[in-house]
C-alpha cells in the first residue's frame, strides 16, 4: 500500500457515497450499487476507482469478498447517536418484534417468561426512541396479559 495521499474531488465524492451507504445500510455497497449511485457507465470504472482508493490508503477490503469495503478514516459526519437507529434498522427491528408478538399471541397458553420477554422488547423500542412503536406494542402486550390473567 502506498502512502496515503489526499483524495481528488471525484474520489472524495465516491468515499462520501460509500460512507453514507454503509451508515444507512450497515454494510458496504456492491460495485453495481456504486455504479448506479455515482452514475458511472460500467462496473470496470467502479473497480478502477475503488482500486485507486485502496492503493492511496483511503479504502480497504476487509476480507476480499463482496460488500467488504471499509473506509480507513471515516468522517463520521452522518453518524447517528448511539441510541438511534436508521430507518432501515427501525423497520427490521419492528418486523422482528411483530413476528415475536404474533408467535406469543397465537399460543394457546402464554408462559410468563414469554410475556417478560415481550416487556423487554417493548423497553428496547423505548431505549431507541421509538416511542410510537413501543406504545402500539404495549397495547398488544396489555391484551395478552389480560387474557393470561382471566
Amino acid at each position: 500500500m502506498e502512502e496515503k495521499t489526499r483524495p481528488t474531488k471525484k474520489q472524495r465524492e465516491l468515499l462520501s457515497y460509500i460512507e453514507k451507504f454503509i451508515q444507512e445500510n450497515g454494510y458496504s455497497p456492491s460495485y453495481r450499487e456504486i455504479m448506479s449511485g455515482m452514475k458511472y457507465n460500467s462496473v470496470a470504472t467502479v473497480s478502477l476507482h475503488v482500486n485507486n482508493l485502496i492503493k492511496r490508503g483511503h479504502l480497504r477490503k476487509r476480507d476480499f469478498s463482496a460488500r467488504s469495503l471499509e473506509l480507513t478514516n471515516p468522517t463520521g459526519d452522518n453518524k447517528l447517536p448511539t441510541n438511534m437507529v436508521s430507518p432501515k434498522e427501525e423497520k427490521w427491528l419492528i418486523e422482528k418484534i411483530d413476528h415475536y408478538f404474533k408467535q406469543v399471541e397465537q399460543a394457546t397458553i402464554h408462559e410468563m417468561s414469554k410475556i417478560d420477554e415481550l416487556y423487554v422488547l417493548v423497553g428496547t423500542l423505548r431505549v431507541f426512541s421509538l416511542d410510537g412503536a413501543a406504545s402500539n406494542f404495549l397495547e398488544r402486550l396489555n391484551k395478552i396479559t389480560s387474557k393470561n390473567t382471566s
